[in-house]
């Protein structure tokens, strides 16, 4: 999510191979056509999101490089850990957070912005909920419904084509809400949230983490973050706690960790200069340079204090 945003229009055809892990190459699944029909309640925000998400750059960038499993912030006990150690250990701390309502029988979450499905296989496997995973991306949706058929988890998990500002689902449908670092590309998250209060059920949680502006973010210091992203601003903490408070949630807790923002940012930037030879194939030079630009402005906006992020915890009154 930190190279350069661009809204293009289309996608560009799939012509790179991307690596199995081992280092052979192969293709990337077969992803429906990309166009913009029944893009009508698309916000700007996320059209450009899902148009960057769709590029073979971003896709195999964020497959190969940021983790493929799990594409959002880890939680790191050392500086060199792996991204992908580290961003699981994101998923665990967040279920353990709602471990109880996912353990009750027939139990369903939503997963808003669910990437490549790290968190829903997990969750799915683990507590055996059922989970609807809404991601704007046809290519990350693509490899998501791949993994899922790979690991034996179709069944229970449903990847759906959509938009998080219009939940293609009913009310009172899911007992969990999650999101992880995704609720910022939208163009009006107090929509989000009141999407969620809909589809979430009396007694319902959502716990959720995004990257965000300090509280006290002085004026105009975040654009050259913002500019990539097509957003006039991020939530912050105070944001998201009046909205919640607004919709009548419960707090049921608030975790700012900073730090690890930063300490994620600053390896997945490692990551990519001492792979950087090996991804030709892979990721065009001029992405790479644009993705290197931005992580350093993320990285020194958090440093300065200008940005932050943490995980978020509220229940909906039963």
């Amino acid at each position: 999510m930190y190279g350069e945003l661009r809204s293009t229009g289309k996608t560009r055809s799939c012509t790179r191979k991307a690596r199995n892990n081992n280092g052979s190459i192969r293709s990337r699944p077969v992803i429906p056509e990309i166009t913009r029909k029944n893009m009508s309640s698309y916000s700007e925000a996320v059209s450009t999101a899902r148009d960057y998400y769709n590029s073979e750059d971003a896709d195999n960038f964020y497959f190969h490089v940021w983790g493929g499993e799990d594409i959002h912030i880890g939680l790191y006990e050392s500086p060199q850990e792996p991204i992908a150690e580290a961003s699981r250990r994101t998923v665990e701390t967040m279920a353990e957070r709602v471990a109880g309502h996912l353990s009750a029988a027939d139990a369903k979450l939503i997963d808003l912005g669910s990437g490549y499905g790290g968190a829903a296989r997990l969750l799915a496997g683990r507590y055996g909920c059922q989970v609807l995973a809404l991601n704007v991306s046809e290519a990350e949706n693509a490899r998501h419904r791949q993994m899922n058929r790979e690991t034996g988890l179709a069944e229970r998990i449903e990847v759906v084509d959509g938009n998080f500002e219009d939940i293609p689902d009913g009310n009172a449908r899911f007992d969990v809400a999650w999101s992880q670092d995704a609720i910022l590309h939208s163009g009006n998250r107090a929509r989000v949230l009141s999407e969620i209060d809909r589809v979430l059920k009396p007694g319902g949680e959502l716990v959720f983490t995004d990257p965000m502006q300090a509280d006290d973010c002085p004026d105009g210091v975040l654009a050259p973050a913002l500019a990539r992203l097509h957003l006039p601003s991020l939530g912050s903490f105070a944001f998201y706690g009046d909205q919640a408070r607004s919709l009548g949630w419960e707090e049921v807790g608030v975790v700012e960790m900073t730090g690890q923002l930063v300490a994620h940012y600053v390896r997945v930037a490692e990551e990519l200069r001492a792979r950087r030879s090996g991804l030709s194939e892979l990721v065009s030079e001029a992405y790479v340079e644009r993705m290197l630009k931005g992580l350093g402005n993320w990285i020194e906006a958090g440093r300065k204090g200008y940005l932050t992020w943490g995980i978020m915890h509220f229940c909906k009154p039963a």
